[in-house]
Parts: structure tokens; sequence; C-alpha cells
């Protein structure tokens, strides 16, 4: 043991996700809201770089943002919204997903390394943001009482069943869903990050402090552990965004369609 300095490992725990903040005295501004911010900056940034001098033929921004856009476009809005109403809905969920899609990935970036929605704030607003739409385009189209029918009164139920199927189908299409949706994005970001942290620093202290050259060899293989499971954090990132806005696309969908 180094004089003054403890080697005594302290695993991760919750209180590794609250930060500090970043100017003095200004609490608000943490590094989730930097990330989030500048997220927000890079993601106009593209678009506008990819689209501001279109062309036939494609720069490779220009075509970097056309490959997005039409990836949110064709493979989300259109297939789980429906051919008639989806491009409406394009703008807001491209952005969602990249402004997701950039605040997972930012905790593998090094210097950054932190997922701003392993902060259950953040995960309960943009579930909010897409329970707020999905449930107004479908009252903007049906009336609050055809709209509350539609998500509560399956087709083809018997009368006889409906005093039962109504509070389960108004609990689950409407109350339940923003808290499934955002809490299945903040347990996996918040999950996958502490696992990192479990295996990075118990690796660097049986690599460093441990005292023996058995755990020292624990130690390095503890840390290649580590690599591999922030190469599978980077594939749970990406998918937990995709996931997300599908299931927002699917809602707003089942929000217009006139059955269920």
């Amino acid at each position: 043991m180094i004089a003054g300095v403890s080697t005594e490992f302290n695993p991760p725990g919750p209180e590794d996700f609250q930060l500090p903040p970043i100017i003095p005295g200004v609490d608000w501004f943490t590094k989730p809201v930097l990330v989030a911010g500048l997220s927000v900056v890079l993601i106009v940034w593209f678009f506008y770089g990819a689209s501001r001098k279109s062309a036939i033929v494609p720069s490779k921004l220009q075509f970097a943002g056309e490959l997005g856009y039409n990836f949110v476009r064709n493979s989300i809005a259109r297939d789980a919204i429906g051919s008639q109403d989806y491009m409406k809905f394009v703008p807001y969920l491209c952005g969602l997903f990249f402004f997701i899609l950039l605040n997972n990935v930012a905790a593998t970036i090094p210097l950054v390394q932190f997922p701003t929605f392993s902060h259950i704030g953040w995960a309960y607003s943009a579930a909010i943001l897409s329970w707020v739409i999905y449930n107004g385009v479908g009252i903007r189209k049906h009336g609050l009482l055809g709209y509350l029918k539609l998500q509560t009164m399956p087709a083809g139920v018997p009368l006889w069943l409906l005093p039962l199927m109504i509070p389960i189908e108004f609990i689950s299409n409407i109350v339940v869903r923003p808290i499934s949706l955002s809490l299945r994005l903040f347990a996996n970001m918040f999950a996958g990050h502490i696992l990192l942290l479990v295996f990075v620093l118990g690796g660097e202290y049986l690599l460093l402090h441990a005292g023996s050259i058995a755990l020292s060899g624990v130690g390095v293989i503890t840390l290649l552990m580590g690599l591999a499971i922030a190469g599978l954090e980077l594939f749970v990132q990406c998918i937990q965004a995709y996931i997300f806005v599908v299931l927002s696309a699917q809602y707003i969908g089942g929000a217009l369609a006139d059955e269920h």
C-alpha cells in the first residue's frame, strides 16, 4: 500500500452516475447535459452539411446523410406507420433516432464515456414526448372518445368480456407504454455501463494493487473481457436506439389505425 493512498477495491455503483457539475456552482450543467447539447449540434451540422449542396452524384457527406435518413424513413417510419401517413413523422423519428444513438454511443467515446440515458430522467423525457405525439395524433384523427374506444375495446371481443378488457387495455396502451419504453432504454444503458465499470476497475485493481502475479494475470484477462464487453455494449447502444424509435413509430401507426 502506498502511503496516503488506499488500494482497497471500491466496486462501482449508482453513485458513480451522479456526476458533479462541469462548472462549479452551475448544478444543472453536468456531463449528460453537455453530451446531449453536443449531440444536437452534431446532428444539425451533419444533416445541414449533407443537404446543403445536394447533387446527383453525392459527396461522401451527402451519401451518409441520405443513408441515415432513408434508413429511418423506409425501414422504420414507412413500415410501422404505413405509406399514407408516415412522411409527416419522419423528421421527428429521424431526429429521435440519431439523438438517442449519439447519446448512447457517447458511453464508448474516450473522454466522454457516459451514456446520457443511464439517467432515468432523460429516458422518461424521450418516452413522454413520443407518448404525447402518438396520443395527440390519435385523438386528432378519431376524437377523444373514438380514440379511447379504439385503444381499449379490441375488435371481436364479446360484450360480456369488455368490463375486464377495457381497464387492461387502457393500462397497457395508455399508462404502461411510456414507462416500459423509458425503462427499457434506461436499464440497458445503466446496466451495460456499470458492468463495463466492474470489469475495467476490477481488472485495474487486480493488475496493479492485488500484490500477486496470479491475480495480476487475472487482471489482464479481466481487462480484455472489459474490451469485449465494450464491443457488446456498442451493439446494444445501437439496438436500443433502433428499438425505441421502432416502438414509437408503431405506437403512432396504431394510434392512426382505424381498427386493432
